[in-house]
């Protein structure tokens, strides 16, 4: 999707010269810089008052102004050219269930991941609707507990990350395994697939701890013929560009990455529920 860098308006009023008498007239430049698809635009539009014009015409001035400002925000927009595809197929109902990585800690609620996840799914033509099911400081035990009200009825798929806050807090991973699979059970048995994003374990709890944890994902996606998505900050944690001043949460900049990463798997698993 095409992201809105600057905005830029100038205008002048002189005399425009040519057959016949000279007239006052007014004239507004309209640029708008647009990043998007790897590329940045800079997209322009020059509009002129028709005929003479009073000097120094103070309406037409604010009308002409008030047009281009509307233009600015028209041309922010991908042209006909560049035009998403309208959302194909059967609706598709998918609940991200999730911590804090999930919820958007400290970004609008519109760059959480799920939202992004929405926008990208939804441009590439799918008629997808992703809940944000996630709830800061929550751990895979907590996910268990809030399970029926979380993914309610109606719904395809889950989006599964969770598990950060159980290595935060150094939780034995058999007790994060128990309620993973438990989360699984309970799903399986509401015919609801499942996707599993998984989460690493910081090395301040050592290597026998790290490598139990990260395992479990691995594990579990296996037993159960499950998509895993093995990271779900691969590529952004530790890079204090992409995170927040807590170092922990990701940036807009950094939810985007991750969204950009997963996308693939995400229509693979929307794929098998369509079938």
């Amino acid at each position: 999707m095409d992201t809105v860098k600057r905005v830029s308006l100038s205008g002048d009023t002189g005399v425009r010269t040519g057959y016949g008498a000279a007239a006052p007239h007014l004239q507004v430049q309209v640029q708008v810089q647009v990043e998007g698809q790897g590329q940045t635009q800079l997209r322009s539009l020059t509009l002129s008052s028709p005929g003479r014009v009073p000097s120094p015409a103070p309406s037409r001035r604010a009308l002409l102004l008030g047009v281009a400002t509307s233009l600015a925000f028209a041309m922010a927009w991908p042209d006909s050219t560049q035009a998403q595809p309208a959302p194909q197929g059967r609706a598709i109902t998918l609940v991200a269930l999730g911590d804090s990585l999930t919820a958007g800690y400290g970004l609008p609620a519109t760059a959480a991941f799920p939202m992004v996840l929405q926008a990208e799914l939804r441009a590439r033509g799918h008629n997808v609707t992703v809940v944000n099911a996630g709830v800061s400081g929550d751990t895979m035990s907590g996910g268990l507990g809030r399970l029926d009200w979380s993914v309610g009825e109606g719904v395809d798929g889950v989006i599964l990350e969770l598990g950060a806050n159980d290595a935060l807090r150094g939780i034995d991973p058999a007790i994060t395994a128990n309620a993973l699979n438990a989360i699984l059970d309970r799903l399986a048995a509401r015919r609801i697939p499942v996707m599993l994003s998984g989460m690493r374990a910081p090395p301040n709890y050592g290597a026998d701890y790290a490598q139990r944890f990260d395992a479990m994902y691995t594990q579990v996606a296996r037993a159960r013929g499950l998509i895993l998505d093995p990271f779900f900050l691969d590529g952004v944690a530790g890079n204090r560009s992409l995170n927040l001043a807590d170092g922990i949460h990701p940036t807009a900049e950094g939810v985007r990455i991750i969204t950009r990463r997963i996308l693939p798997k995400v229509e693979r698993f929307i794929a098998g529920l369509t079938r």
